[in-house]
């Protein structure tokens, strides 16, 4: 190679434990996916969170969750009661996710807790967390980076970008998303 080093892959090497389970967990929960959570008719909400729960995801009550919805790693999950997953919504979760009650993660959303030192030789590989608070809602096509946190009843508008923490209650939007209101709350007509 000429030039400066900016990367080597030959260096580069999973840290000790970072998957969270065997290699053969792994593999399992990834013939399981690709299988019998992903050939599963769409009602059969109750079957997937049953084949989540098996390999140690923390799923709650009357959660909603896609076939074609992706988990990485299922032990590292928490969906939190009546939350909902949408088709094709990729949890990148090599670090912990987590989901709270009644929230929604729409279709085409990606999830990331991943990624990569770049100043590191040898790529290294880093995960933070992604918490998505009770009520909030993140709409269709959305990204959103490791380490942030969406809060109570907030809306990331579609196909937004969010690199930093999402106050409760705001609607955000864009690319990188930034805050353009606050969430309108209607009167609760089962009241």
């Amino acid at each position: 190679m000429n030039g400066p080093l900016y990367q080597d892959l030959r260096r580069f090497k999973l840290p000790d434990g970072f998957r969270g389970r065997s290699g053969l967990v792994v593999l399992g929960w990834q013939v399981v996916q690709g299988t019998l959570f992903a050939w599963s008719p769409q009602p059969l909400h109750g079957f997937r969170c049953w084949l989540l729960r098996a390999f140690g995801c923390r799923v709650g009550r009357g959660v909603v969750i896609r076939p074609s919805a992706r988990v990485t790693y299922p032990w590292k999950v928490s969906l939190g009661d009546y939350c909902w997953v949408g088709d094709r919504t990729e949890l990148y979760s090599l670090g912990e996710i987590r989901v709270g009650a009644h929230a929604v993660v729409s279709q085409d959303s990606y999830l990331c807790t991943g990624s990569h030192n770049a100043a590191s030789p040898n790529f290294a590989i880093t995960a933070l967390p992604i918490i998505v608070e009770e009520q909030a809602w993140i709409a269709a096509g959305c990204f959103v980076h490791p380490g942030v946190t969406v809060g109570r009843g907030a809306i990331v508008a579609a196909r937004s970008v969010v690199r930093q923490d999402v106050p409760p209650g705001k609607l955000v939007a864009g690319h990188p998303a930034l805050i353009i209101g606050d969430r309108s709350v209607a009167a609760d007509p089962a009241a």
